[in-house]
């Protein structure tokens, strides 16, 4: 599903060249679900924009979903991602004006025929509890509900990969929980790769595996790297 080799990634920061990650491998098995950890700027979330072609790569190979992304440009990744990933961010991301179904809706693939679309919708709303709110807007749903918009609008497609930055990250501590749950038992459910970045040791222990990032990062495995990451601010 996911394959890293010495793979690199830098920013430019004050006129100068910081190395962020260096990884020499790291493999990711289809359906693992696994949670990633590690403290604020250790290059978490710039790892998981890499596997989803947010960033390109400066040096070494990434293969997602047996295509190398670190072989594409900026418009070929944006395809590829549209193709088979599905991102869950801290922040949701939806948009004010249309409702919980109107946003969900507007990535839907599948189907043309309006009434077998309209089904699909209602089956996923009500898997995660929101069959009634579906035509509320974002404004008139708790945190945690609009969180689970954002969870269906990332998996109805069925992408072979999900992708979720601190999705807990903006809930409180059960609320956090809950959703996780979900969103494991979705992906479980599904058959869908799991990948998500948490600072929270609770939620993580709600995953089959754990990794840790400094397991993988080279630079972290140094006091002078772990400098230089902390200093930079998560990424």
């Amino acid at each position: 599903m996911i394959r890293i080799e010495q793979l690199e990634k830098s920013y430019r920061l004050q006129g100068q060249t910081k190395l962020i990650l260096q990884i020499p491998y790291w493999s990711v098995a289809e359906g693992e679900r696994i949670a990633l950890l590690g403290p604020s700027g250790s290059g978490k979330s710039t790892l998981l924009h890499l596997i989803g072609g947010v960033l390109p790569v400066d040096r070494g190979e990434l293969q997602v979903c047996g295509s190398k992304v670190s072989g594409m440009n900026e418009a070929e990744r944006d395809a590829f991602r549209a193709a088979n990933i599905g991102y869950i961010f801290q922040d949701f991301h939806l948009i004010p004006a249309l409702t919980a179904r109107q946003n969900v809706e507007m990535v839907l693939g599948g189907p043309a025929d309006r009434r077998s679309r309209m089904q699909q919708l209602k089956e996923w709303f009500s898997r995660v509890g929101l069959a009634e709110q579906m035509d509320h807007l974002p404004s008139q749903l708790s945190r945690g509900q609009q969180q689970r918009v954002a969870i269906v609008r990332a998996l109805i497609n069925r992408p072979p990969l999900i992708l979720a930055d601190e999705p807990t990250g903006s809930l409180d501590w059960e609320t956090g929980g809950l959703v996780m749950k979900l969103l494991l038992d979705l992906c479980e459910q599904e058959g869908l790769t799991l990948l998500a970045v948490t600072h929270d040791l609770y939620h993580a222990r709600l995953f089959p595996k754990t990794v840790p990032i400094s397991d993988m990062n080279r630079l972290l495995q140094s006091a002078d790297g772990l400098a230089v990451a902390a200093g930079r601010g998560e990424r």
